[in-house]
């Protein structure tokens, strides 16, 4: 597996520019406002959608003014949706580092999400780049949809494969196909190029969130499982895949055990084993590496470089990755 300096190279002057467009478009009058977005920036992840939306323009054509927006813009949007989800989530980690609702309470960071969101969109209208507004808004709405569809679910615990796949494709796959969409359309306006394109976009998405999944009940560095969604009452792949497998007698005791008692510790390592029993993991794992050669089927189709080779990297990458 390529490492993700690796993957970078054909774009690290590109990433270096993105960083300063990023940088310039949270500058704020208001001092608090700076010292909060300055520490977002501090403690930034892998930005991995700005990096695959300039991929994308790169295996396209020149990068450019637009492809920088773009990926500034979609960036802007994701991290204004990860700040609204610790408030929702209060959650006091994010990257291990203190979230911002830790560190300034939760109604600034609400209000820090909004800011990020208005600046996102007013980047592109600043600069008239419509269309990428156009994808974006819809990206956003999928995004709150399916936030919104998985709180409703969780509460009764009734969320079937054809449900969760409906959440993740809205609430993950979504921004990680508009980043490929936008990197597209920042240098082409061909319609086959965009779509396929935005299939590979969304079945990367896909198989991300399914190892998001995996990594929740696999031991991390520490040697042991995070089993935050199983506390949170979330219902994963692997968890919904053990439910399908197992009898109706075991699987109705597994769901309400998680229903009462989802952060006993008892019912976790319960649940664990269970998911291990009827081969959740396994069964998730095998979608997940569908979804990652769906998606390397939509990247054949498009031209033959080295950020094509970057992106295909990537696509192992995502399903390897152990953070």
């Amino acid at each position: 597996m390529a490492s993700l300096s690796e993957i970078k190279k054909p774009v690290l002057l590109e990433i270096a520019l993105f960083d300063s467009h990023f940088r310039d478009a949270m500058k704020s009058r208001v001092a608090l406002l700076d010292k909060i977005t300055y520490y977002i920036v501090k403690t930034k992840g892998k930005q991995f959608r700005p990096l695959i939306c300039i991929l994308t323009a790169k295996m396209l054509g020149e990068v450019n003014d637009k492809t920088y927006a773009a990926a500034t813009l979609v960036e802007l949007l994701h991290t204004a949706s990860l700040v609204h989800d610790d408030v929702v989530d209060n959650a006091d980690q994010r990257r291990s580092f203190f979230s911002i609702n830790a560190l300034w309470k939760n109604k600034i960071a609400v209000l820090v999400g909004d800011y990020l969101l208005s600046r996102g969109l007013l980047t592109a209208l600043s600069k008239k780049y419509f269309d990428l507004l156009e994808v974006l808004s819809v990206a956003v709405k999928e995004m709150s949809e399916g936030e919104l569809l998985q709180l409703e679910k969780a509460r009764r615990l009734d969320i079937t494969e054809e449900i969760y796949y409906q959440i993740i494709r809205q609430k993950t796959a979504s921004l990680i196909r508009v980043s490929c969409r936008c990197g597209a359309q920042s240098v082409t306006e061909d319609p086959a190029v965009i779509e396929h394109v935005s299939i590979f976009g969304e079945q990367l998405g896909l198989a991300f969130q399914i190892k998001d999944d995996l990594m929740d009940i696999n031991a991390d560095v520490t040697g042991k499982p995070k089993i935050l969604d199983i506390k949170e009452k979330k219902m994963t792949l692997p968890l919904i895949s053990a439910l399908q497998a197992a009898p109706a007698g075991i699987r109705k005791e597994i769901i309400s055990d998680i229903r009462s008692r989802s952060e006993d510790e008892a019912v976790i390592r319960k649940v664990l084993s269970f998911i291990h029993d009827y081969k959740g993991a396994q069964i998730a794992h095998q979608k997940m590496n569908k979804h990652r050669d769906i998606a390397l089927q939509a990247l054949e189709q498009l031209p033959a470089n080295v950020a094509r080779n970057s992106l295909s990297q990537l696509c192992y990458f995502v399903t390897e990755r152990t953070s």
